[in-house]
């Protein structure tokens, strides 16, 4: 598995981390949440991501490899405005939410917390941010970050003390590639490419799974519209095989990308993603066609597409 300088955070993370959504939100069996995390974690990866919007996720999770805690970087995000309500990023609310998070993960410190897409009024407004920063402070958390998109997260590689940003990069979505990543770059941010798979936009919707239904619907009208066919790109064999293989390979390719998460709820599936990493960068050419396909389709659309929030 390729290792990445996280930024100039000290940390080294695998390409490919494993995203944590997925086992929450689709209600994974705890056994089999084990015997994924633990295999990843035996083949190399030492990213792991949830949050506590994840609908279990975090529990799940601690109880999965909380005993090989050394041998991987845990991020987690706070807060919860489904649980925490309007006033969740109050300092009050942001700490509760981290104190949670270490409890659920079973662990003392957690390598990267970060604010998890609130909007640049909130950043602006100091004090959520400010009660991550106390959080590093006290020992609780090593990295503080902003989990985001757009003007937010333009907005927050600026802040001071930032050391890590998780935003939207992939085939169906480069906006964020525009200006958040290279800014991000220059600053020696860690970056965390979330959606990196674009959520399997080449997917029918009736064949997405719970709440991806509704969740994939941005990146699958884009990816049609783009009108990308797999020989376009130099490639051949079964779509659904191949182009989750060409969507992380372009994702990991793209320069200030020190890691992509991909969720799943099955061993088979992220086994197949590290198959693709450990294939390398995309061609230049490939490259080349998807930036130029999202740039027509874009431009025909009539307006900026902006990173899916």
């Amino acid at each position: 598995m390729e290792t990445r300088a996280f930024g100039r955070t000290g940390l080294t993370v695998s390409a490919v981390g494993f995203g944590g959504a997925p086992i929450g939100f689709l209600e994974a069996e705890q056994a089999e949440v084990g015997k994924m995390l633990n295999a990843l974690l035996d083949r190399g990866v030492t990213l792991i991501d949830t949050a506590a919007m994840y609908a279990g996720s975090e529990e799940a999770i601690g109880k999965a490899i909380a005993s090989r805690r050394q041998e991987y970087v845990l991020v987690s995000k706070c807060s919860n405005p489904n649980a925490d309500g309007p006033d969740c990023w109050s300092a009050a609310k942001v700490t509760a939410s981290i104190e949670r998070s270490l409890q659920r993960l079973r662990t003392d410190c957690l390598d990267v917390m970060l604010l998890h897409s609130c909007g640049r009024d909130v950043l602006e407004r100091g004090e959520a941010w400010e009660a991550l920063l106390r959080a590093r402070d006290a020992g609780k958390v090593r990295c503080p970050g902003y989990s985001g998109d757009n003007d937010a997260a333009r907005y927050a590689v600026g802040l001071p003390g930032l050391a890590a940003l998780e935003t939207s990069v992939n085939l169906c979505d480069q906006a964020n590639l525009r200006e958040v990543v290279p800014a991000a770059q220059a600053r020696g941010i860690g970056v965390i490419a979330k959606r990196s798979i674009a959520n399997s936009a080449w997917k029918p919707l009736a064949q997405q799974p719970g709440m991806y239904a509704d969740y994939a619907k941005t990146y699958t009208e884009r990816f049609q519209a783009m009108g990308l066919t797999l020989g376009d790109l130099g490639f051949s064999g079964e779509p659904a095989a191949v182009w989750p293989q060409v969507a992380l390979r372009f994702t990991l390719s793209q320069p200030g990308v020190s890691a992509a998460i991909v969720g799943t709820t099955r061993l088979a599936h992220a086994e197949a993603n590290l198959a693709a990493a450990a294939a390398g960068p995309l061609p230049a050419a490939a490259l080349e066609a998807i930036r130029k396909a999202f740039s027509r389709a874009e431009t025909a659309a009539g307006a900026a597409w902006p990173a899916q929030i």
